[in-house]
């Protein structure tokens, strides 16, 4: 009887090289990603940030009668001025704001500005909100250095300033811790 010696495969020890060379790539690659998608959800803030800015500007000369909607769920951003009409915020940045879902792994809040007055105007659109003469807006990472390292803030002068620590408010231009 004749024996065969097939020797087709791989044998164990380069399975073991292989798995150990799959695992340093992914090593190399997975914090690479990571700040591929920090990078993603600051950008997202950003833009976040930009369009609650020019939502308060509109709301200011549509609605506001020249004042700021700084209420916590910027109740008038949120209501469309017009029935059928959409809101001056969308509505995954209404849930942002007033706390329910982070967006892009970002908490946005907004308040009045330091020196804010109220703004005694009729109530052009029916939204039922005291407006100010200033705002300020802000965006956090939900979870610091996972959801993102940096912080923004912008304010009535429609700039938008970031820094690695929260800002607290915007004085002489400056984001102030």
């Amino acid at each position: 009887m004749k024996t065969m010696n097939d020797n087709k495969g791989f044998t164990l020890i380069e399975l073991l090289i292989v798995v150990a060379i799959i695992g340093i790539i992914a090593a190399i690659a997975v914090p690479g990603l990571l700040r591929a998608r920090m990078s993603g959800n600051e950008a997202s803030a950003i833009g976040s940030v930009r369009a609650i800015s020019s939502a308060e500007a509109t709301f200011a000369s549509s609605c506001g009668g020249g004042g700021y909607d700084v209420t916590a769920a910027a109740t008038g951003l949120s209501t469309p001025p017009v029935a059928g009409s959409p809101a001056f915020i969308p509505s995954d940045l209404t849930g942002a704001l007033d706390g329910t879902a982070p967006k892009s792994g970002y908490n946005f809040a907004l308040a009045d500005g330091p020196a804010a007055t109220a703004v005694l105007a009729a109530d052009i659109c029916a939204s039922g909100v005291a407006t100010s003469t200033q705002f300020f807006a802000t965006g956090a990472p939900a979870v610091e250095g996972s959801t993102g390292t940096r912080y923004f803030g912008t304010d009535e002068s429609g700039q938008i300033r970031q820094n690695t620590a929260a800002i607290t408010a915007i004085t002489d231009g400056q984001a102030l811790q």
